[in-house]
């Protein structure tokens, strides 16, 4: 559950904060598009877009040190969930399938038209998973990949709860399920600005169910940590039954968060996985 906490600081409003609701009154997407890096472009050639869903409480601001890295034929492209940083004055979703509709126009806009992979971590893997959906049915570009990270099977459930919990309660529920607590939260004022958004991404993991059983058409891997006790192996091979295409379960060092610990060694499994499409576009 980390969060960025400079990031948060930087955004931080200089009004008093009024939330905005994060979709229309038909559920579409807003004018403010959700996508973090609105009209960044890669330097690099033929490099396939990630689009990349963040962990429960994370910003896109997590995925931005990604893009320096230098690994070749990935083009990371973080998408904003609302209720933080740039959007921190609006409602954050607490449903699974209204996060994946509100991203979709963003989504489209950062793939164009050629092949594009989502990525999500936790929470965000399964959001990846709403939104590649819709990707694929919107037909605008290539869905090439699926990228689901420290997760379940969609159809699985998460059984450990947190919402309903008191602040003091659901905090330490949550650092159980993730490991680590950021120090953002002692403090009073931060932790008012971003339990918010903390809470919604929990209770909309908790209460998710996938509303098809139909399958993607694109390659799937699921990444996880060995030490990951939150996840185990058995539980994130299960995405094997949400594709019709390839499947591959891949075991990393580290634990839940193995990603902090080590993301280029990460972006470079992504990249040997998209090899064959960002060489051929």
């Amino acid at each position: 559950m980390r969060v960025g906490l400079s990031s948060v600081l930087r955004h931080w409003p200089r009004r008093p904060l009024r939330r905005q609701p994060a979709h229309g009154p038909r559920g579409g997407p807003t004018r403010q598009s959700p996508n973090f890096l609105h009209g960044a472009k890669s330097p690099m050639l033929h490099a396939t877009p990630l689009l990349c869903l963040p962990f429960a409480g994370a910003g896109a601001s997590f995925y931005l040190p990604w893009r320096s890295l230098g690994v070749g034929g990935v083009d990371v492209r973080p998408l904003q969930l609302p209720g933080r940083e740039r959007l921190l004055d609006q409602d954050p979703y607490t449903n699974v399938q209204d996060a994946a509709d509100g991203l979709l126009a963003a989504a489209l806009e950062a793939a164009g038209e050629g092949p594009v992979a989502v990525f999500g971590h936790s929470l965000g893997a399964i959001i990846a998973y709403e939104l590649a959906h819709r990707i694929a049915d919107h037909g605008a570009g290539e869905l090439v990949h699926l990228f689901v990270s420290g997760s379940q099977g969609p159809w699985n459930g998460r059984t450990e709860r947190a919402t309903g919990l008191d602040d003091d309660a659901f905090l330490a529920r949550v650092q159980e399920f993730a490991g680590y607590s950021h120090p953002a939260f002692e403090i009073p004022e931060m932790r008012e600005l971003l339990l918010p958004a903390l809470r919604a991404d929990v209770e909309m993991h908790e209460a998710y169910k996938p509303t098809s059983e139909r399958k993607l058409a694109a390659p799937i891997t699921s990444i996880r940590g060995v030490d990951d006790h939150l996840v185990p192996a058995d539980a994130a091979e299960r995405w094997r039954d949400a594709t019709t295409a390839e499947f591959t379960a891949v075991d990393v060092p580290g634990d839940h968060m193995y990603l902090d610990a080590d993301a280029k060694s990460l972006l470079e499994l992504i990249a040997s996985r998209l090899r064959p499409a960002s060489t051929e576009s």
